[in-house]
């Protein structure tokens, strides 16, 4: 759990609610750093959206903790029972059950250690906590806590808060009971996480939650009572109802009740009002109903008639009228999201609401906004707040930072993405294409009904190439269908006629169509009259330039459409000629009728004759056999494409991956599935896309996992259809091979944290009915790219609760080739007899939005599911600690790690032992003194580029971490009095220091 805001104060590298000025000089110390993080989740089998079975390894979550007592804890092993406490050591499978995967590479190689932020775990009971008076009611009731002490020592007490709210208790205690209290008045600071002395010098540090930890400070000395709670909701009903004594004091409740009174139940009693429009003081419960539903749409009708239900059994009222206390009760009660509010409260200085400088904190610090002024925040208000008052006075209401929050502006996809957004004028060979196979089928490949529907689907899709098989047909007339089995056929005219209705419907960049001729002469006549007379200038016939070295440019062809087929040769002076067949039907047959032959190449070796008029349609995509690499490195033209079936391109990116890429920086390849996918089944299109290949087809009538990435994949650039690739399968000097499994030479590694908070409104799956309508969903997150990235994590399962369940967990990845990344949440229905797919999403690593965001979810054929999403928290670095300064969630803390020395080796010789011990401390202050610069040169690169208030809060960040000398005196003193820090270098330091205070005083 991480701290935004401060109540009497901020701490452990905490956030101050709004940027006011700041006065005066900080000298920093060591001491003064981050916190680290942990976590844990479970996992069991599951199917995912292809329906094929997966399994992944439990994750266990030992904790640990004593009686009460003052006894050193038992290990983790013995103790793993309790809340609050993890430990980075975590199952990989239960014994006799194989680890499976639904991607290519086991993730056990991600480190276990998770970031994490504002904290929402489940409550242990039902009620909701939604306000601070919540949280003061909890306090008072009380809570169980640890309290954490030196050398491991761990005390179970139960906390709870004086009804006068005046002194904060303990029990039991050996102490006298007016001792075992601390007055209210006398706490200094809450803070959050695990930042003070005791926690980062306790033995058992790694075992306890980030989330759960925090720490009261208090008294004249500034001694420290250090707490860690059962669940992480716990510790932020105390860390919020603390300082909100603090900031108000016995006043606390007053405070609260007339903002509420002010806000939303002002806003909300004046909606009644209009509603009870004879002023008779109730409204008739179907109207009280549907009038929530309005206000949120994704509440069950059902549910919310239960609610009321209850209300009215609990007074013992009888009668379905609904008064304005009531409805106001229960819109409080279905309404209010408890981890949206303890958001909010994080960062509203301890208010119900936000005002315009908290706002223009939470945008800048988490939601990477840049340049964010008060008008820029009002206007957010002004678009999201439904009270009246609100948006006079400028502040945002719960009610309207979630509908801010669920809003398109807080998309997890980059809107910038929404347009094209990639530079279209590099060669064709240098974009990945979004691309059909079989594109006239919408069942399988050897019974289903060929449908123009099929190219309808995909060319709305976005798909810029697409496939015609075409053979002879009855009254000269041309038919699409697969040869050589019992699909059904469409007239050739009549797709020609879809095409030129559709081929720019999505997409203004060129179109493709992949022709596989298998007619007469007489009809390919006829199929050139179709074409020339349907299709007219939109087709593409201009020669190539033999001068040129690369294709045109997509910018170049906008409105074309190529043709990609055979081609006569210069030299054929006839009017037709024969040419080598490309029949993937007639593999697709062989391999049926052969089971277990397996064949390598899709060309068979027949030849066909091939007439003049199709030929000269057939411009800079004239297909031809491959033979080798090295062969096409010297002959092949850069208007010649090869087709791979999948067989062989696998056995080419695992045989000869660097060959692969580099033949397809100049040259088209394109991929089509193996012939035994009878069922239309999809291939793994990354398999591909990490050697290059730029045509990738897949089955569109087949959904699964393959075919969300497909169609996540291409999501980006404005869905035109053409992406661009990594400039390192680009650039002629790089090398790459597609098979790495480390860090990419020249490409920064970027650190992935990902917290899934919640879930809402999850549908029941598609023709589950064992459990009737109870969801028990748990979330996966997948990334998908080169093997060195591949890697899933798995949540908690959260029982019996489909509409709002908090799953509170984070994750970590590390992404080695971002450009060819893609994340994938997944979200499934735990359930013993088979795992049941409710939804997902895939969207591609550079299209993510960091901050707080809502990840909306999709069916299984990719239709939106109403109202459904989850709620997660995105932060972006790079491996040591830098990165996009934009696409930082500054409440991502890393965890401190222990710096690696060097030691000596004893030789047993006394005098030789000796002389090298006295060299021991030197070495490590040293070491000291470069790591600690080193991580300062990485942070004040973050600064370059960040506005004021943000970059205020990293050089606070930067400077209380690592400017510090060998021994723990500051080096630099930071001046906050203008609205950009300077620097002060204090005594003798190196002169690199000096260098880098220098820079950062220029920019």
């Amino acid at each position: 759990m991480a701290e935004f805001g401060s109540g009497g104060g901020t701490g452990g590298g905490g956030l101050p609610s709004s940027p006011g000025p700041l006065q005066g000089k900080v000298a920093f110390k060591a001491g003064d750093g981050e916190g680290g993080g942990g976590g844990g989740g479970g996992g069991r089998s599951r199917f995912d959206s292809a329906g094929s079975r997966v399994s992944n390894g439990d994750c266990a979550q030992p904790g640990a903790g004593e009686e009460p007592g003052s006894a050193p804890p038992a290990s983790p092993e013995s103790s793993s029972k309790e809340k609050g406490f993890s430990t980075s050591q975590q199952r990989e499978g239960k014994p006799g059950i194989p680890r499976r995967s639904s991607i290519i590479k086991d993730g056990t190689k991600q480190k276990r250690e998770r970031k994490k932020t504002v904290s929402f775990s489940s409550m242990p009971t039902e009620k909701k906590i939604s306000s601070a008076s919540d949280c003061i009611n909890a306090m008072v009731e009380g809570s169980e806590l640890r309290k954490i002490r030196s050398n491991s020592r761990v005390y179970h007490r139960y906390f709870l808060l004086d009804a006068d709210m005046q002194s904060l208790r303990w029990e039991p205690s050996k102490k006298d009971s007016e001792k075992a209290k601390i007055d209210i008045k006398s706490i200094k600071e809450v803070r959050t996480g695990k930042n003070t002395d005791i926690f980062r010098s306790n033995g058992i540090y790694d075992q306890i939650s980030e989330d759960c930890a925090f720490s009261i400070i208090y008294g004249e000395n500034y001694e420290t009572l250090d707490l860690v709670a059962n669940s992480a909701d716990v510790a932020n009903i105390w860390v919020t109802g603390l300082r909100y004594l603090i900031s108000y004091g016995k006043h606390t409740l007053d405070m609260i009740g007339s903002t509420q009174d002010n806000m939303r139940t002002s806003w909300l009693s004046q909606m009644f009002s209009e509603s009870d429009v004879d002023n008779l003081g109730h409204i008739p419960l179907c109207n009280a109903v549907q009038f929530i539903k309005d206000l949120n749409p994704g509440l069950k009708t059902n549910k919310i008639e239960l609610k009321f239900k209850e209300l009215h059994r609990s007074r013992e009222k009888t009668g379905t009228e609904v008064t304005k206390e009531e409805f106001i009760e229960v819109f409080h009660e279905l309404c209010t999201r408890p981890e949206i509010y303890f958001l909010l409260v994080q960062f509203s200085s301890n208010k119900e609401f936000l005002d315009t400088k908290d706002l223009m904190m939470f945008l800048e610090a988490e939601q990477g906004m840049a340049q964010v002024t008060e008008e820029i925040s009002l206007e957010i208000i002004q678009k999201y707040e439904p009270a009246k008052e609100g948006q006079e006075k400028g502040c945002l209401s719960i009610d309207g930072f979630t509908n801010y929050l669920t809003s398109p502006d807080c998309h997890i996809f980059d809107p910038e993405h929404k347009k094209v957004c990639q530079d279209m004028k590099q060669p064709l060979s240098h974009y990945f294409i979004n691309s059909s196979h079989n594109t006239y089928l919408i069942e399988d490949q050897f019974r289903g009904p060929s449908d123009i529907t099929g190219y309808i689907r995909a060319l709305k899709m976005g798909c810029r190439s697409v496939e015609l098989d075409v053979w002879d047909g009855p009254d000269n007339e041309p038919v699409i269908y697969t040869g050589h089995t019992m699909t059904s056929q469409i007239v050739f005219r009549s797709v020609i006629d879809i095409i030129n209705k559709y081929a720019f419907f999505a997409s203004e960049y060129p179109l493709i169509l992949c022709l596989e001729n298998h007619c007469s002469i007489k009809q390919q006549k006829v199929m050139v009259q179709h074409m020339r007379k349907i299709l007219g200038d939109k087709l593409h016939t201009q020669s190539p330039n033999i001068e040129e070295s690369y294709l045109p440019s997509p910018e170049s062809l906008k409105g074309k459409i190529l043709i990609k087929a055979k081609k006569l040769s210069a030299s054929c002076s006839g009017l037709e000629g024969d040419v080598t067949d490309e029949d993937e039907g007639a593999e697709m047959s062989q391999r049926v009728a052969k089971e277990g032959v397996e064949q390598q190449n899709s060309m068979t070796g027949k030849r066909f004759q091939l007439c003049k008029d199709l030929s000269e349609l057939v411009s800079i995509c004239k297909s031809v056999q491959f033979k080798e690499f090295q062969v096409s490195f010297q002959l092949q033209k850069y208007w010649e494409v090869c087709s791979f079936n999948e067989v062989l391109a696998s056995k080419y990116a695992n045989e000869n991956p660097g060959d692969f890429v580099n033949y397809n920086k100049r040259f088209l390849a394109r991929v089509f599935p193996s012939p035994m996918r009878i069922d239309s089944s999809n291939m793994n299109p990354q398999d591909f896309w990490k050697c290059g290949c730029q045509i990738v087809a897949m089955n569109f009538q087949t959904p699964g996992l393959m075919m969300d990435l497909n169609i996540g994949w291409f999501r980006q650039n404005g869905n035109c259809g053409y992406v661009l690739r990594p400039a390192i399968m680009r650039e002629e000097v790089s090398f790459f091979s597609a098979n790495t499994k480390d860090t990419v030479p020249g490409v920064s590694p970027q650190l992935l944290h990902i917290k899934i908070i919640s879930g809402q409104n999850f549908p029941k799956p598609k023709g589950s009915g064992a459990k009737g309508d109870v969801v028990d969903p748990y979330v996966y997150v997948e990334i998908h790219g080169i093997p060195a990235d591949c890697a899933e994590q798995r949540t908690k399962t959260m029982h019996q609760n489909g509409d709002n369940p908090i799953f509170d967990e984070s994750f970590e990845f590390q992404i080695n080739l971002p450009e060819l990344a893609m994340v994938r949440f997944v979200v499934l229905d735990d359930d013993y007899i088979g795992d049941e797919f409710i939804g997902q999403y895939t969207i591609p690593f550079e299209c993510l939005q960091t901050g707080y965001r809502h990840v909306p979810l999709q069916s299984l054929t990719g239709e939106s599911l109403a109202h459904a999403s989850l709620f997660v928290h995105v932060a972006i670095t790079n491996r040591r600690g830098g990165g996009k300064p934009h696409k930082r969630g500054l409440s991502v803390r890393k965890g401190k790690k222990s710096r690696e020395y060097a030691s000596m080796r004893t030789l047993w010789i006394k005098t030789i032992d000796e002389v090298f011990k006295n060299a021991l401390q030197p070495i490590r202050d040293a070491t000291d003194l470069r790591e600690n610069m080193q991580n300062a040169v990485v942070s004040f690169k973050e600064l370059c580029g960040l506005s004021p208030v943000a970059n205020l809060m990293q050089c606070i960040l930067a400077v209380s971490m690592h400017l510090v000398g060998p021994d723990n005196t500051p080096l630099v003193v930071l001046n906050l009095s203008d609205q950009y820090p300077t620097m002060e270098l204090q005594g003798i330091v190196p002169e690199v220091l000096k260098k880098i205070v220098t820079a950062y005083e220029m920019v």
